[in-house]
Parts: structure tokens; sequence; C-alpha cells
């Protein structure tokens, strides 16, 4: 790159969510504007849990937004035969998503008995589906239901070494240390909202309803551990946003929803965070390198072109307040 224009490979999200209906389009695209493949999340309503509902979403997704190829996942449960698997295996599924009952997003019919689902996992590892985890304990207190889920992702390890998996959206120095302790098979996804903001973007000087994230924003340690990972050039830890967007009415009320909406404004701002840190030659293996090497698939051979000028964030797009509403950034794409 010179000092004003940065060539990227074209980055991968390994974790958004795009919706459904209306609203899917719009985002949809936004996603297309700086991603090529995005990890699509199955908790819509209702949940993406066979084959036909799969690629049904998938075709709605890659229709509406042409040249964004969407990576499926679907919703983990119990109840699932070896058949059950190996038919969502075959619709294009990648991975299974594991939600603890009631800690984020339409997870009111996740999982509330850890050891329930185990023949699932048994049969995801020997299909080669990759295992994404919500990492949270239902019933902790707030701040330490990651650090308590844990326990968890190390039973997982010592059952079924040969499983692959992902601990999503880590928000604590607890989790990193543990990823970076477990062997190879296990790796995990950082947001830009965590490298980012620390509880005080959240509710230190006031409320700020469109930095409520699941998991919750932890102490400036954590944030620390979080961005020390994405700097080091580690291949355990790669993007996944966790891009969720709500509509502003669903996050500006008395029991405001989980979930920031980062899709506009992702690649821009890790630009600038990795910048600012003197990191910017492992920015490209962060976004387009080890997620797929991860996931198994190609790396990219397509291209995104930044150049240093400012743009000013809407306040609202799509109805949705994005991340870093109404701030100025350094770093443009180029279309």
């Amino acid at each position: 790159m010179n000092s004003n224009t940065l060539r990227l490979p074209l980055p991968d999200d390994f974790h958004i969510h795009l919706r459904q209906d209306a609203g899917l389009a719009g985002y949809a695209q936004d996603a297309a504007s700086q991603f090529g493949r995005v990890l699509v999340m199955p908790n819509i309503l209702p949940p993406v849990t066979d084959p036909q509902q799969l690629m049904e979403y998938q075709r709605q997704i890659e229709a509406a937004a042409p040249g964004l190829q969407a990576l499926m996942t679907f919703k983990l449960n119990a109840k699932y035969s070896s058949h059950d698997l190996v038919a969502l295996k075959a619709a294009g599924a990648v991975a299974g998503k594991y939600y603890p009952a009631g800690v984020t997003t339409n997870s009111q019919d996740g999982i509330g008995d850890f050891e329930s689902v185990l023949p699932v996992v048994a049969e995801m590892e020997r299909l080669g589906l990759v295992l994404c985890l919500h990492g949270e304990e239902p019933g902790a207190f707030c701040l330490d239901r990651e650090k308590e889920f844990l326990k968890h992702v190390h039973a997982l390890v010592a059952k079924f070494p040969r499983l692959k998996i992902v601990l999503e959206h880590l928000s604590t120095r607890d989790a990193v240390e543990a990823v970076q302790a477990l062997p190879a098979t296990v790796s995990a996804t950082i947001t830009v909202h965590h490298l980012l903001f620390t509880l005080d973007d959240l509710i230190g000087d006031g409320l700020m309803p469109h930095h409520f994230c699941k998991p919750l924003l932890k102490r400036p340690e954590d944030r620390d551990a979080l961005r020390m990972a994405a700097f080091s050039g580690n291949p355990k830890f790669f993007l996944g946003t966790d891009s969720a967007p709500h509509l502003r009415g669903k996050k500006e009320c008395p029991c405001g929803a989980a979930g920031v909406y980062s899709a506009p404004v992702a690649i821009p701002l890790l630009v600038q965070i990795f910048e600012e840190a003197n990191a910017l030659d492992k920015l490209a293996d962060y976004v387009a390198g080890f997620g797929a090497d991860f996931y198994g698939i190609p790396r990219t051979s397509r291209e995104l072109v930044l150049e240093r000028s400012e743009w000013f964030v809407p306040m609202e797009v799509h109805g949705v307040v994005p991340l870093a509403a109404g701030k100025t950034l350094g770093w443009t794409i180029k279309v």
C-alpha cells in the first residue's frame, strides 16, 4: 500500500445476522459492500433447522446481494438424527450453532441441558461439521457468563478431540487465554465492537442502547486482551462481526434488544484500529485468511480497496442505528 491506499483480500465475516423478510435485502447488501463471504446465523423465526429452510434462506440472501456467498449454519438442538445432519450438510451447512437457553436474541428454545446435545455433537464430529458456540452460561452473573461457560468448552475438547470448535464473539481475557491454551481444533471470533469498547461505553456516562450486545462489553483489561489476540497474528483468532441489526425502536425502548449493527462500517473501523496499533500487516490474515483456513475453504482471490478519505457515518441505515453513527471515519471503501 501507499500511505493513502490500502488493498486487502476481500474480507470474510464468520459471524453475521441478516434477519429475514423485508429487512433482509438491505442488510445483505450492506454486508456485500465489504465482504465476499459471510457465515449466516440461524436464529431467525422459525429457526433454521432443516435442509429446505437452509437452502431457501441462502437463496434469498444471495438473490438480494449477488456476489455475496452465504455460508450456512443450522440451530443446534438435541433432536437431530444422523440422517438429519447428513441432509443438512448435503444442503450446504458448514456449521451448527449452539445457543444456550435464553442468553441472546431468539434463544428461548436454546439448549438448557449441556449433556443432552452431546450425541448430536458426536455426529457433527464424525461428519466434519464445525460447532459454533455462543459461550455464555445461563443463570450466571451477566459479567461472568462467558467465563463460567468455558468449562463446557474444555469438556467438549476432551470428549471430541477431532471436533472443530469456534468460540464466538470473545469478550474476556479468560476466554482469550483459554483459546490460546486449547488445541488447534479450537478457534475464536472477535467482533469490531468488542475491540473498540468497554462497559464504560455502554453505561459509564449514560445508557447507550446501540452499544448493548451479548456477550456484554467488559473491562479495559478484557478489551486489551482481545486487541492483543487480534493483532498477534495467531491463526486461532479471526473476524466475526456479530453484526446484528435491530430497528431503532427495538433498541430505544424499556427492554432494548441486544445487538450492534456493524456491517456498514466494519472494515473501515478495523483498518483504523489496526493502523493505530501499528498492526496493519496483521489485518489481511485476520479478515481474510485465518477464518477460511480454519473452516477449510479456499482463501479469496478477490480484493477490496480502501482510500484514506473522510466520510460521515449516517445516523440511520435501513431504520437501524449503525456502529459509529454520527462519527467521521478516515478510511473509505473504493467502489
